[in-house]
């Protein structure tokens, strides 16, 4: 028979260290803001560090952001209001969960800085550390399976980002990676060492 189990674990101790112990949970808890092109690894390097931290006891989660397109963000479209209140509804799922005591990997492309500080006021600017995935657009292009790029300078796929719609980099994030030049382990070893050293 399953065996269900509370979250977070019942106190075996007094109410005062349970109590502490929730406060720590909360405290240690943060969200990776992956943000970059179409392409450029962002969902691969998400899943990757996500199953590592869940592999090691650290609870953690992935928001995808064409997973969210299919189901809580389905109604919207890729208009500036559109990305911005797709980027608000992600970051309240990611403060939400983080209270809740997980480590969450966002992963969406979110080309505009404005949103982007935004989710970090939503989240709380403590716990959001804005990670930008670097590749450059040749290489997202060049290794676009689905296509997409090609549509795009056809005209086919009209605000695309980095071809009919603009992408705003990060000016100061909180880590640069580029998991195609690095490569996906030794990226994930790069990010584990930061979350060891600087998070909160």
């Amino acid at each position: 028979m399953p065996i269900c189990r509370r979250w977070p674990p019942a106190c075996e101790t007094t109410p005062r260290r349970c109590l502490a112990d929730a406060v720590m949970r909360t405290d240690s808890t943060f969200t990776l803001w992956f943000t970059g092109l179409s392409g450029a690894g962002k969902t691969t390097l998400a899943q990757a560090l996500s199953r590592t931290l869940n592999d090691s006891g650290r609870r953690c989660a992935v928001l995808d952001g064409d997973v969210l397109r299919r189901g809580l963000n389905r109604d919207l479209d890729f208009s500036t209001p559109g990305r911005s209140e797709n980027i608000r509804r992600t970051a309240e799922v990611a403060r939400l969960m983080n209270d809740a005591g997980l480590i969450v990997v966002a992963a969406l492309i979110s080309p505009s800085r404005a949103d982007r500080a935004q989710a970090s006021a939503i989240v709380g600017p403590q716990r959001f550390l804005e990670v930008h995935v670097s590749t450059p657009l040749a290489v997202c292009e060049a290794a676009d399976v689905k296509g997409l790029y090609r549509r795009a300078r056809q005209g086919d796929l009209p605000l695309f980002t980095g071809i009919s719609a603009p992408y705003e980099a990060p000016e100061a994030p909180w880590l640069a990676i580029d998991p195609m030049r690095r490569g996906l382990q030794p990226a994930v070893r790069e990010l584990l060492e930061r979350i060891g050293s600087t998070a909160p």
